[in-house]
């Protein structure tokens, strides 16, 4: 069995062995790729104050590059009596390498460690997020132009109210993902902070060079105080997990919509046949079990920031074991919500709308507020108008005049939906993610 980084002379028992590693080993190959890039920045920084040979760290680069291409293979696994990932990776190099493989910890803890990995790999994580995030928000926007002239029924307190449309329908949705890109790109920023040299919380005494590591990692800018950066873990994730769970809310109204929209008593929405599923009894069913799926799986994303908060609540400063906990339900997070987007995206570019609602009568009501509006324009105070029309609705004498001419911002005549997209696009252009991408790049080569 291996070792332990931390063992000397006395070893855990077996049964505290298996409580305190938990699910490492399992959730640390998430960190995998992530935990070789900073060992590689943080090796050639080594070199560069002079604790590694220039030949030393030529071989440690190539024997890191092998490791991260069996990584990208699915060839790495964390050995049986390995701790985590870190261990494991330190372990092979030493295998391979030699004494000069224990040289990479110099300078590093595996607190400074699994901080670095976390950032590194919610990074990119975020950056996957955002992409299909635009994506949806391109069909959300296409559906709104392809269906613009076609009125719907708007609902206040799920009764019938005032016309509105499809535009407005699938617009209103792109919009709102424009906020939840704005919580993504504040979430980024800070997760975008290098943390490697802060060691165990309290910094090193060998004359590390953190500007040098946070430019090879493509970082904005460092998490400067080094108690600080300690501190930030367990906030990263809780800060991160709250703009995935704005997200997650946009997709559960969605979904909710869809599933009302879509069923027999309303028939608003067509969802596309492969994209439901049946009964085992009742042949005619075609149900919306994607979109009610997405409900609840992004319902339960917009648990995850309070999780979080009760696992790091009142913690003092410094580290605690209490943190490793955070894994367990931030890292699958990110797989969840993207499936829920991915889902999203095929449906929303397939689904097809009713353009015929209107032609039933149930629906004549709603436009009593233009009928309303018409009036007051023609001169009538606003307040005798409402009264006219509804002492008509009371004696059956209201007739709908189904013309719409809404021409003001925003409205059902001017979706604005260009606007909307110049938003969007200023918020992507600030998050700047080809920095990170051509460090991690150059770092391979």
């Amino acid at each position: 069995m291996a070792s332990k980084l931390w063992e000397k002379n006395i070893s855990a028992t077996a049964e505290i062995e298996q409580f305190t590693i938990g699910r490492d080993r399992e959730l640390d190959l998430f960190l995998a790729e992530s935990d070789v890039l900073g060992s590689m920045a943080h090796t050639t920084m080594l070199e560069s104050i002079g604790l590694i040979e220039p030949d030393e760290l030529k071989a440690l680069l190539a024997e890191m590059r092998n490791i991260l291409a069996d990584i990208r293979e699915g060839r790495f696994e964390i050995e049986e009596g390995v701790e985590d990932v870190h261990s494991e990776v330190e372990l092979l190099l030493t295998r391979r390498l030699g004494d000069i493989g224990k040289k990479i910890h110099s300078g590093r803890s595996r607190n400074d460690q699994v901080l670095l990995d976390l950032k590194l790999w919610t990074r990119r994580q975020l950056r996957e997020v955002v992409e299909l995030v635009v994506q949806l928000f391109n069909e959300l926007q296409a559906q709104s132009e392809r269906y613009k002239e076609v009125l719907m029924p708007g609902y206040t307190h799920l009764q019938v109210a005032m016309p509105s449309s499809f535009g407005l329908w699938f617009g209103a949705y792109a919009e709102s993902l424009t906020d939840d890109v704005r919580f993504l790109q504040a979430a980024y920023r800070m997760v975008d902070r290098n943390p490697l040299g802060s060691a165990a919380g309290y910094g090193s005494s060998f004359p590390l060079d953190r500007e040098m590591t946070t430019r090879l990692l493509g970082f904005e800018s460092m998490a400067y105080n080094v108690v600080y950066a300690q501190m930030g873990r367990g906030k990263m994730e809780r800060n991160v997990a709250f703009a995935l769970a704005s997200v997650a809310g946009t997709l559960s109204k969605l979904a909710f919509d869809a599933c009302m929209f879509s069923s027999q008593n309303f028939a608003f929405l067509k969802l596309p046949d492969d994209c439901t599923t049946g009964s085992s009894i009742m042949p005619h069913k075609k149900n919306p079990d994607v979109f009610e799926l997405t409900r609840a799986k992004c319902n339960k994303l917009q648990g995850l920031p309070t999780q979080l908060t009760l696992i790091i609540n009142n913690l003092p400063s410094g580290y605690f074991r209490d943190l490793q906990i955070t894994k367990e339900v931030f890292l699958p997070a990110f797989d969840e919500l993207k499936d829920c987007l991915r889902m999203a995206i095929y449906i929303i570019e397939r689904v097809r709308v009713n353009e015929h609602i209107l032609d039933d009568p149930r629906y004549d009501l709603m436009f009593s507020v233009e009928e309303v509006n018409r009036l007051a324009a023609n001169g009538m105070p606003f307040r005798d108008a409402y009264r006219k029309v509804g002492l008509d609705i009371e004696a059956g004498r209201f007739q709908p005049v189904k013309e719409i001419h809404h021409t003001h911002a925003g409205s059902i005549g001017r979706l604005c939906n260009e606007e909307v997209k110049a938003v969007m696009d200023s918020i992507i252009a600030e998050f700047h993610f080809e920095r990170a991408m051509s460090a991690e790049k150059k770092l391979c080569e």
